[in-house]
């Protein structure tokens, strides 16, 4: 671990412009339009491509909500459903455009899949799972019940197509160039704001809260972008196949929605598309097999199961951690300046007040009417022995636990009652005891969202350019930036506390709470950790700091404060805190 603070990025090469780099992927989409629109097929074939173009947008879908939000959702045939019959009965009984129809579909689609998602944002894994089932045999229930709306098993006949798209060819060829164009917006969707966020979310919902992600609005939105993209596939596959009925948009489609996900590589729309065309090619090549009563079925599910079995991460997954291993990881050069901090000072001299702050769990008080004054620009240690009550206390600070009295304010902003998301932009950050990364990132992008805090005054809002600049600046300050683009998975666990702490201070917050960052260190380490606290507290960031390091604590820390079964038994000047006999009691017994 390097203290270095001027330590800059190795000087290489810079990526290659991003057209430059895409225009593989914009050649090999206009010859898959030209294909499908000058090529002669024969309709079976034809059938099999649209099948094959229409469920691969849907599968988009679950490449967002699963696939980089980490949200379960069972019920994408329903929105598929809800595209494809507002399509039908649009042209067929109302005599709509297609075009306003597509879109109505869609955005049908959009608010069912943004109320589901605000209905279960407190749920997650199977329980998840139950209420996306239960929604999907709901939407099943009516489309079959509902003959007024739906016409009930019967289906939607001769639904319409634009009028230049009449022929089935033509509307193949437009579908694949809709497939490509979603493809690509997909594809770059994790290199957005709203795309690390998701990934964020997805990795540790916790960190990202204290970082300033707005947890709920991110999930929200997941399940309304695969919602969206489940309604404009199925009004896709309305047009291209002139009739729909209930038995299409069944809970088993829902399962092969998420199979063909999960089989080419739920975290790539290339994968969505591979394992699409997959499990729709597998049965036609396995056709010959259909004289032998269930022997088809048997090859087909074994197929399924041995692909996602020896491929976790999908085929798509495999094929690129193959091809990471071999090539040589290109770094990314960023001409970053020295780290500046740059705390708001609104408050006066106190940057947080707590008042008479308690937290209980039943009938235990974990924190039991805590006062305590933390003072611009300095260090102020909070301790005690095991179970005293201090990450409750930090919990509670950041909004990670709601108070069950007692008042917060932080720079003079009354922050009691608020969400943790919104406590980072009112200047609040954290590290955690235990480290909680975003493990799928690299310690850029865990910086980089570090750095997009709401109420980051020195980075401009969707500035790109800014906030690498920034989250590098933070990386060579706590001696990392050479290793700016490794996976932290190749980081030590010394080196993963470096990280965490570059992320807060990307953010430029008022106030950093760091929990036990000294803990897993090695005495070398621990020296280091001393080095760089000594440096950020020279550019004036107030640190409020848990550790049981006493030799840290007392060389760090200018005030302390003591908690001992959840309340204050002393605070002061942290050597006369010290030698407290109540202080020295707690910590190491009476005779």
């Amino acid at each position: 671990m390097s203290a270095s603070e001027n330590i800059s990025t190795p000087a290489v090469a810079r990526p290659t412009p991003s057209i430059v780099r895409h225009l593989p992927y914009f050649a090999a989409a206009a010859v898959a339009v030209f294909a499908a629109a000058t090529m002669t097929f024969d309709g079976y074939v034809l059938n099999i491509l649209m099948q094959a173009t229409t469920f691969a947008v849907a599968v988009f879908g679950l490449t967002i909500v699963l696939g980089l939000c980490g949200q379960i959702n069972l019920a994408q045939a329903a929105f598929f459903g809800f595209g494809a019959y507002v399509v039908g009965l649009g042209t067929t009984d109302y005599q709509m455009n297609f075009w306003i129809c597509l879109v109505a579909g869609s955005l049908l689609a959009l608010a069912a899949g943004a109320l589901l998602g605000m209905s279960t944002l407190k749920l997650g894994g199977h329980y998840l799972a139950m209420v996306t089932i239960s929604f999907q045999q709901i939407v099943t229930l009516i489309m079959i019940n509902a003959i007024w709306l739906t016409k009930g098993p019967d289906g939607v006949s001769r639904i319409g197509r634009p009028s230049l798209l009449q022929s089935q060819q033509a509307f193949l060829a437009f579908c694949v160039a809709a497939l490509a164009i979603i493809g690509y917006l997909v594809w770059h969707l994790p290199d957005t704001r709203l795309g690390r966020a998701m990934r964020a979310v997805r990795d540790n919902e916790l960190a990202a809260g204290v970082v300033g992600i707005d947890v709920v609005r991110t999930k929200i939105a997941a399940f309304a972008l695969s919602a969206l993209l489940g309604g404009m596939g199925g009004g896709l596959f309305a047009g291209g196949f002139a009739y729909v009925s209930p038995d299409q948009f069944s809970f088993a489609e829902s399962i092969v929605f998420l199979t063909m996900a999960l089989l080419g590589g739920v975290a790539s729309p290339i994968g969505a598309v591979i394992g699409t065309g997959l499990l729709i090619l597998i049965p036609e090549w396995l056709r010959f097999l259909k004289s032998v009563p269930g022997l088809y079925l048997a090859i087909y599910g074994l197929s399924v199961i041995l692909i996602i079995r020896f491929m976790p991460d999908g085929i798509w997954g495999f094929v690129t951690a193959g091809y990471d291993r071999l090539r040589p990881r290109q770094r990314i050069a960023i001409d970053a300046p020295p780290l500046q901090l740059s705390p708001a000072t609104v408050g006066g001299d106190i940057v947080l007040d707590v008042s008479q702050l308690s937290k209980h769990f039943g009938g235990l008080k974990a924190v039991d009417e805590v006062d305590m004054t933390v003072k611009r620009g300095g260090v102020h240690a909070l301790i005690g022995p095991n179970g005293s009550g201090k990450t409750t206390t930090l919990n509670v600070l950041s909004g990670l636990y709601n108070a069950t009295a007692g008042k917060v304010m932080l720079d003079g902003t009354d922050v009691t009652t608020m969400a943790p998301h919104l406590r980072a932009a009112a200047g609040l950050g954290r590290t955690f005891q235990n480290i909680r990364l975003f493990r799928s990132m690299t310690a850029l992008e865990n910086v980089v969202i570090g750095a997009e805090r709401p109420g980051n005054t020195l980075v401009g809002k969707g500035d790109a350019v800014a906030l690498n600049q920034r989250a590098m600046s933070a990386l060579n300050f706590v001696g990392l930036g050479p290793r700016a683009n490794e996976l932290i998975s190749s980081f030590s666990y010394g080196h993963q506390r470096l990280i965490e702490i570059a992320r807060a201070l990307a953010a430029n917050p008022t106030l950093l709470l760091l929990d036990e960052p000294a803990a897993g260190l090695n005495s070398s380490e621990k020296l280091e950790l001393h080095e760089l606290l000594k440096r950020i507290a020279a550019q004036g960031l107030t640190i409020l700091i848990i550790d049981h390091d006493m030799t840290l604590v007392s060389e760090a820390a200018q005030h302390i404060t003591v908690l001992n079964f959840g309340r204050r038994i002393a605070d002061g000047e942290s050597m006369a805190v010290l030698r407290h006999p109540d202080v020295v009691s707690a910590y190491l017994g009476t005779e």
